[in-house]
Order: structure tokens, then sequence, then C-alpha cells
């Protein structure tokens, strides 16, 4: 099962896809897409850790999230917006490539026994992007976005803190 949280920056996703998956599960799986850039970045990555405490198991993937020990968890993956700039920077800015990648990844989990919790960002909604890499990565974040709505079974708009059900398929 496929649940998928999007939103813009600040808005409410990671607290709201962890309270889910917490809601769900005594032990959840937590797993960091995140790059370690720098120093900076890294004491915010701890820092998220140690937020979460010991009830989580944690993860820390950049590409082949699908090939962690997953089967029968509750797992949040945290965040697509960091996993595709994985993939589009590994695979040298082409796009096609990384959405390939990308979509692999996913398809791979949906094999699995589990609940996957995916949180991502709406980055369209935001500013219109100033070069042409980030035009492009603005374009792959949305086909992402769209094929993960299209086979989850719900999509939450996370607006100011406040969840709004997109998608719901019944059980």
């Amino acid at each position: 099962m496929i649940h998928l949280i999007t939103g813009g920056a600040r808005s409410g996703k990671s607290k709201y896809a962890q309270e889910l998956a917490l809601s769900q599960s005594a032990h959840p799986v937590y797993v960091a897409t995140a790059k370690v850039w720098d120093d900076d970045f890294a004491q915010r990555i701890q820092r998220h850790k140690d937020e979460r405490g010991p009830v989580w198991v944690n993860y820390e993937e950049e590409l082949h999230v699908s090939r962690l020990p997953l089967d029968g968890h509750t797992v949040v993956i945290d965040c697509v917006t960091l996993w595709l700039t994985n993939f589009f920077v590994h695979h040298e800015y082409d796009m096609d490539a990384a959405l390939q990648a990308i979509q692999e990844e996913i398809h791979a989990l949906q094999q699995k026994a589990g609940t996957f919790i995916i949180v991502t960002n709406e980055i369209g909604m935001g500013v219109h992007a100033e070069t042409s890499v980030g035009r492009k990565f603005t374009d792959l974040q949305g086909w992402v976005n769209q094929y993960i709505a299209r086979i989850a079974g719900t999509v939450v708009l996370m607006v100011s803190g406040i969840p709004v059900v997109i998608k719901k398929d019944a059980l």
C-alpha cells in the first residue's frame, strides 16, 4: 500500500507522515534519501534522527531504497525530491534515465508487502526556476509525483499543517 504525502516546503509533510506511521506501527522504518551535502546538512539530519527517537528503525539510502529490508513494515520514505535529485545527478542530468531509474525503484517497492508512506514536494507550485537544469528538474519532479499519485491508494496534500485528502481508494 502506498500513501503519498505532498505539499510545499515546511507544510507539515514529514510530521504528518511520521504520525501516520506511528499510528500503524510501534516500530516504523524511516528511510532518509538525502545526500549529506555539508556539515550543516549533516547536523540537520542528526537533529531529525534524534527527534524521531529510538522507536524508529532508520536507514539512509540515496538511490536503491528497494534493496533495503522493508518487507512487512510501515515505512516512511522522506523524500522523493532528494531521492530524485540523487538520480538526476547520478545520471548526469539525463531526465529520461533519472525518471526510468526512480520509476523502477518505486515499482520494486510496490512488489513488497508493507505500507509505504512517501513524502514529496510540490516544487512546481513555487517560483519558476531560473535555470535550464532547474526547469528540467521541476518537470521531472512533477512527472514523478504524478506517477506515484496514480499508483498510490491515498494522496494527501499538506497545506499549512493541515492534511487535505485528495485521493483515497476504497479498501
